[in-house]
């Protein structure tokens, strides 16, 4: 006779299962070798298009290579306002300012006499590059990596599959190097035309640069920049180099502090440069080279990004001194510690902000900006308007830092476009009416208050708040949208917008000469459904005028490839200060740096004879009412052409974890994750507390599921047993 198990078993075997399980997050989306370890988990959207410091300029990209790349200075990290500091430098060089005939001037000369100046930089001697195959070489002393084979290529996907790695120290013209790639015939810096104003011979040297890759041998691929001099940048000694600048430009000390000016080894150059390596997207694009505290270990832009210590990297300590109230904010607790704190950072891409959000909560990143949609969840309004975290946020550990962002965000019109720029006087008349039209039928206000939930002002001009030169109050509104009334800015009427677009010969959004509708393209990159709403209401904003707006959305790099072509009409974008100067927001509309043609950062390709003859007056000159009433005529000309909607500067908030230190945020300095530190402990603690799974809904539906067959099993037994009992009887 068969017999049927007991289902006793299956029980005690099912509680026992979900009695282990329970001790761990089912939910986490890591690898459980990281559980309790110093990693820092940050999120990305948009892929980086370049990585290579030459090229990269977007705020995408520098969030990486700010941690890999060491130019000469940084900023210090807790001073306010910004001051500058040593990064791999000894000390912040000192301009000497020079006649036509060579003659030093004094400090104090005018700008207009000073032909140059010269400034002489000198490195710290014992820093080393991050291990990389570009420095390997065999025990005679040959490149291992520098000549690989067609045979050696076939088994190489990316850079870890060349085993190998060594270093060698920092030089000066590890620097050099990568000033002469500005003028790459090959790359495309977007501050190539910036520089070439301003570095002595840098424009000559792209001219020698170019003839030089046009008589190149054919098949070869690399062009050796040490066998070209260039006049502006040389060696004095190995840790010593000297910039030559064009008259006086105060300013250039903050390009210092950018990774255009990290230094970039010509081993790296020449093994980045083989053709096979080239078709496998091995390249410095995908694969930095750099001193810093970090190195990219994983680059995989669909999913995820990862930087590790770099174990070469020479040393640095945390500030010994910040501002008042740092250290009651526990900002100075690790003065003095070395530098970084952080093992591994974990980029992981979130094209959507609700899933972001969700991990956040569960503990799964440690950082977290607000969108509109969790902005109540998250953040109250206390006393006289004060932010601080909502009682459920403040429970959890969870705090709140806030920052005005030197920022603005805005919509840009293609200066070279027949309908919003114009190609003759009559065309140029239209269209400028028109996007002064369009300025005031756009809402900025309402826009921050619906989407920003109030955390941004509107712009008044492309000069962020906290930045010389920018002007609060009835002074500083733009007269073409705003009245100033009863002591507030107030946005003109739809009805004058309505006049200015008759006027520029689209009556009721009729184009008179064709009696067709007007209909403008946008181009954007949004993706989400937050993103569809903010176009939801644009169009809305279109249509107060009765032109029709038809958006054009795309991913981020085909976006930058639109408007480096002009292939754009009105577009959307932001810009975050690379140094706490009014030049680095009014070079955004200075003509030679259009994007089309000059590859600058004019995307307007706004070209203004007046605006620049007196950018290239203030650009030189100290801060002081001089330079201010430069800059007043300057907005002036800028408000009345309207080249940009000039949208809104943001107000930064973030919320951060319990175990997330050292936080002091700011826009300027983008080099930080080395001074942030995480209590791994506590936040293995907190997401075991806070992610344990509910089993007992489950356990409870198995055991239903279980008496309910308990039934079936006995009828089935007692069959079993008749049957056994009637086969035993008939034999």
């Amino acid at each position: 006779m068969r017999k049927v198990a007991n289902t006793s078993w299956l029980l005690m075997l099912l509680i026992a299962l979900l009695s282990a399980c329970g001790e761990y997050g089912w939910n986490n989306p890591y690898a459980t070798t990281d559980a309790g370890k110093n990693v820092l988990y940050n999120v990305f959207s948009e892929r980086p298009k370049h990585l290579d410091p030459v090229q990269s300029y977007s705020s995408n990209e520098i969030q990486f290579t700010a941690q890999i790349y060491e130019p000469p200075l940084q900023y210090h990290y807790l001073k306010r306002p910004f001051a500058l500091i040593p990064a791999t430098a000894k000390e912040i060089p000192v301009a000497k300012y020079f006649d036509a005939e060579g003659n030093q001037l004094p400090d104090n000369m005018r700008a207009a006499d000073i032909a140059y100046s010269i400034y002489e930089i000198s490195i710290k001697p014992g820093i080393f590059f991050q291990p990389h195959p570009a420095f390997a070489k065999n025990e005679q002393g040959d490149w291992l990596y520098h000549n690989l084979s067609n045979q050696e290529l076939s088994s190489i996907f990316k850079l870890s599959d060349l085993p190998q790695t060594d270093t060698r120290e920092l030089t000066a013209e590890d620097y050099v190097y990568q000033i002469k790639r500005l003028a790459h015939p090959r790359l495309h810096s977007p501050i190539y035309g910036l520089m070439a104003d301003y570095i002595v011979g840098l424009a000559d040297y792209a001219h020698v640069l170019k003839q030089a890759d046009q008589e190149r041998s054919q098949g070869q691929t690399y062009l050796d920049l040490r066998d070209y001099p260039l006049e502006g940048v040389q060696v004095v000694d190995t840790y010593t180099y000297h910039i030559k600048i064009k008259g006086k430009y105060p300013q250039f000390l903050y390009w210092l502090a950018m990774p255009f000016f990290a230094p970039i080894p010509w081993e790296a150059d020449l093994f980045y440069s083989q053709k096979g390596l080239i078709q496998r997207n091995i390249a410095l694009d995908w694969y930095p080279i750099g001193t810093g505290p970090y190195m990219l270990t994983e680059n995989n832009p669909n999913l995820r990004m990862m930087l590790e210590k770099n174990p070469n990297f020479h040393g640095e300590y945390y500030p010994m001194e910040g501002m008042p109230g740092d250290e009651e904010n526990g900002l100075l607790i690790d003065a003095g510690k070395e530098l970084p704190f952080i093992d591994k950072i974990i980029f992981t891409r979130e094209k959507e902000s609700i899933p972001r959000w969700n991990k956040f909560l569960q503990g799964y990143y440690d950082a977290t900006g607000i969108g509109s949609d969790s902005f109540d969840q998250a953040v109250q309004l206390v006393g006289q308007g004060e932010a601080t975290v909502t009682e459920e946020m403040a429970a959890q550990g969870i705090r709140l830092e806030t920052t005005v962002a030197v920022s603005t965000y805005y919509m840009g019109f293609n200066m070279l476009d027949p309908i919003v720029g114009g190609s003759n006087e009559r065309q140029r008349e239209s269209a400028r009416k028109l996007r002064q039209a369009i300025s005031i039928a756009v809402d900025y206000e309402e826009f921050i208050s619906i989407f920003a939930n109030g955390r941004g002002l509107p712009a008044q001009s492309p000069i962020a708040p906290g930045i010389a030169g920018y002007r609060d109050g009835a002074e500083g509104i733009n007269s073409v949208v705003y009245d100033w009334i009863n002591g507030q800015p107030q946005r003109k009427s739809i009805q004058v917008a309505k006049a200015l677009l008759a006027e520029a010969g689209y009556p009721n959004g009729i184009d008179q000469r064709t009696g067709a509708p007007l209909v403008l393209h946008f181009d954007v990159t949004a993706r989400s459904s937050e993103d569809r709403s903010k176009l939801d209401w644009m169009r809305k904003q279109f249509q107060k005028l009765n032109i029709q707006l038809i958006v054009r959305s795309t991913d981020y790099n085909r976006f930058q490839d639109k408007i480096r072509k002009g292939n754009a009409q009105i577009f959307e974008w932001g810009w975050n200060a690379d140094y706490p100067d009014p030049e680095n927001f009014l070079f955004l509309l200075y003509g030679p740096q259009r994007k089309v043609g000059n590859n600058g950062e004019n995307a307007a390709n706004y070209d203004n004879a007046e605006y620049n003859q007196l950018f290239e007056q203030m650009k030189n000159m100290e801060d002081g009412p001089e330079r201010q009433q430069r800059i007043d005529r300057m907005l002036e000309i800028l408000r009345y052409d309207a080249p940009w909607l000039w949208g809104y500067h943001p107000r930064d908030y973030g919320l951060y974890h319990s175990w997330y230190q050292n936080v002091k945020p700011n826009r300027i300095s983008n080099n930080n994750v080395k001074y942030f530190k995480i209590d791994a402990n506590l936040r293995e603690q907190k997401r075991r507390d806070w992610n344990r799974p509910v089993l007992w809904p489950m356990a409870l539906t198995v055991v239903m599921l279980i008496i309910s067959f308990i039934p079936a099993v006995m009828m089935f037994r007692r069959r079993e047993s008749s049957a056994a009992v009637s086969g035993a009887t008939s034999s």
